[in-house]
């Protein structure tokens, strides 16, 4: 009884109601309000550990790579350090040793110089003294690296050998001089200078041939150890050689009996071929090529500073000069020439050689000697 008809409004509104179109939805915002942002998905979680272990990861590997360069460094480090450390020392020896075996030089040079007296050479001889103990002095501060420190030991007691040998020798000299027994006067200097050959033995076998062990062992290349040679005369501990040597400095040259040199031989290398002075003489050249000038003392006395020359007489002239330091009576000694540059090839030509005379000698016949020589290719 209350039915009523619905009107066409009341239709409309119930509809609207309904429908959730966006059309609708947004007539019925009411004006000015803000728009409701809708939302968007969110991602899940990720799983415990991913990105935060990849991170710690690539933290610890950088890590060891920094600690591999690091200690890469560090050892370079030390390595150039010991490699400074040896390369130190063994230039302040090369120092030490070069300077001894100056000296060693010098007196050589004293010993053999024609006409000097006994008390020159005396005096000679303790000037050297004190320069070597300088040299010893310079030896004993040095500080070797740990392992050189036996080889250290070695290079001071070779620089103490060869001072005690020329204070020996000075006061032996000083000796010979109030004697006139020539075997005695040998015996006592021959005594002395075996110190000083002594010495270049403990450098070669206990300083010179251990440290290049030891530097091997330590992995330090490029440094290369001195030599130091004192003792230029192979006979230099000899008492017949010292016995001639007081000869010749107490006694003039008219007094020492006869004086002079001979060519004995010229012999030709390699091959040993004796050249003939009367017939032509067929070469081989090559870059061995030497020639052998066997010289002996024809005469009584000791010889000093004895010049050898040699000349091929080609165009250009090669000319070659040697000195026979010290040369006893009776003894025979090799002289050898090498390195001819270019040699006139199938010429014949002339090979002279010529040893000068010494003081005193009155015989020099034997002291020229010509060889017709021919030069062919290898």
């Amino acid at each position: 009884m209350f039915d009523r008809e619905k009107t066409e409004s009341e239709s409309d509104i119930e509809f609207d109601f309904f429908d959730e179109s966006p059309t609708v939805e947004s007539s019925q915002r009411a004006e000015g309000e803000p728009r409701k942002r809708r939302r968007l998905p969110t991602r899940p979680p990720a799983p415990p550990g991913g990105p935060h272990l990849y991170r710690l990861g690539v933290l610890i590997a950088g890590a060891i790579v920094l600690a591999v360069i690091l200690i890469l460094v560090v050892n370079s480090c030390r390595k150039n350090q010991k490699v400074s450390a040896y390369e130190s020392y063994v230039e302040s020896v090369s120092t030490i040793a070069a300077q001894s075996e100056d000296l060693g030089k010098q007196l050589n040079t004293q010993l053999t110089t024609p006409g000097i007296r006994l008390e020159a050479l005396r005096g000679d001889v303790e000037g050297l003294r004190e320069q070597q103990e300088q040299i010893l002095r310079r030896a004993q501060e040095l500080e070797p690296p740990g392992p050189l420190l036996e080889q250290q030991e070695a290079l001071v007691e070779t620089m103490q050998f060869r001072v005690n040998g020329l204070d020996g020798l000075a006061t032996a000299l000083e000796q010979v001089a109030q004697t006139s027994n020539a075997d005695e006067s040998g015996q006592l200097l021959a005594s002395q200078a075996q110190r000083l050959v002594a010495s270049d033995v403990v450098y070669a076998d206990g300083f010179q041939s251990p440290t290049e062990t030891v530097l091997e062992e330590q992995g330090v290349s490029n440094v290369p150890v001195p030599a130091s040679k004192f003792v230029q005369n192979p006979e230099f501990g000899s008492p017949t050689q010292w016995k001639q040597t007081v000869a010749r400095l107490t006694q003039s040259p008219q007094s020492g009996g006869l004086h002079g040199n001979g060519i004995q031989a010229v012999r030709v290398q390699p091959g040993g071929q004796q050249l003939s002075p009367t017939e032509d003489n067929t070469i081989e050249s090559s870059s061995e090529l030497r020639f052998e000038v066997l010289v002996q003392n024809s005469g009584d006395s000791q010889e000093t500073r004895v010049q050898v020359k040699l000349v091929i007489q080609q165009d250009p002239l090669i000319e070659k000069q040697q000195v026979i330091d010290l040369i006893n009576p009776g003894e025979t000694k090799t002289v050898t020439f090498r390195d001819f540059g270019e040699l006139s090839f199938a010429t014949s030509t002339i090979l002279k050689v010529t040893i000068e005379p010494v003081q005193g000698e009155t015989n020099t016949s034997n002291n020229i000697a010509e060889y017709p020589v021919i030069f062919t290719f290898p």
